[in-house]
């Protein structure tokens, strides 16, 4: 995957590879055979829903008018009969957007941008960071199922940054967490908030510059790489500058 290009995914969507596929060869194999253009019939190329053929700047606008209508309480997405959606998704999968979140249980990803079944590839870790396994993890959702943004998002009152900013001892492997919120509470001077949205702003900066998949479909303009920041009053997601 990580050798991946992105050549098949513009203009009508890509489907995920196939389970066999995916299981009876390498990642590494499967990168090559893409790489060197040997073969494709590893992708179903079937479009599955029109927001396969979004561009970047198309799919986060498609994200935030999600989430003003969670905002307003007038939820579109949700209300479509979840056993069709489950029966179209069986095969393979179209995401338009992948989300890195905090595992928090009061940040529902879909319930927030108003998405449902199949539509949002999302990793989840508390203090959402990155690390190589979520970073290669949204390089598969780019460069095999095609999503065009992808959003780092922090949190109000997020317990792992306020956990990483007090310092304690904590039990088991919790303080396993703190290393990679550090930077973003060394630059807060004790604001909670401000750390949080430092947080995500430095990890949606180290994937977009770190991972060679993702910067490479940056810079050709086939992906988009942000950061945000939901309050969970409000239930409303503000995109972070920088």
């Amino acid at each position: 995957m990580a050798n991946s290009d992105s050549r098949d995914y513009e203009g009508q969507g890509c489907g995920s590879v196939s389970r066999r596929s995916f299981l009876g060869g390498s990642v590494t194999g499967i990168a090559g055979s893409i790489l060197g253009g040997v073969s494709m019939e590893i992708f179903d190329t079937e479009p599955l829903e029109a927001q396969t053929t979004m561009t970047p700047d198309e799919a986060l606008r498609h994200l935030m008018d999600g989430n003003e209508r969670f905002v307003a309480g007038k939820l579109a997405e949700l209300p479509q009969s979840l056993n069709a959606l489950r029966q179209r998704t069986v095969q393979k999968q179209e995401p338009f957007a992948a989300i890195l979140s905090c595992a928090d249980s009061r940040v529902p990803v879909e319930l927030v941008f108003d998405q449902t079944i199949g539509e949002l590839f999302v990793a989840r870790v508390a203090g959402n960071f990155s690390t190589p396994e979520i970073m290669g993890s949204l390089e598969y959702g780019a460069a095999v199922l095609g999503t065009k943004v992808v959003m780092v998002l922090g949190h109000s009152s997020c317990g792992a940054v306020h956990a990483t900013m007090e310092a304690k001892t904590v039990p088991g492997e919790i303080s396993s967490l703190f290393q990679h919120i550090q930077p973003a509470v060394d630059s807060a001077g004790g604001d909670l908030e401000k750390a949080v949205k430092e947080n995500a702003r430095l990890q949606a900066k180290l994937l977009a510059e770190s991972s060679t998949v993702l910067s490479g479909l940056v810079k050709e303009g086939k992906l988009k790489v942000v950061a945000g920041y939901y309050d969970l009053g409000s239930g409303k997601v503000s995109l972070i500058e920088g």
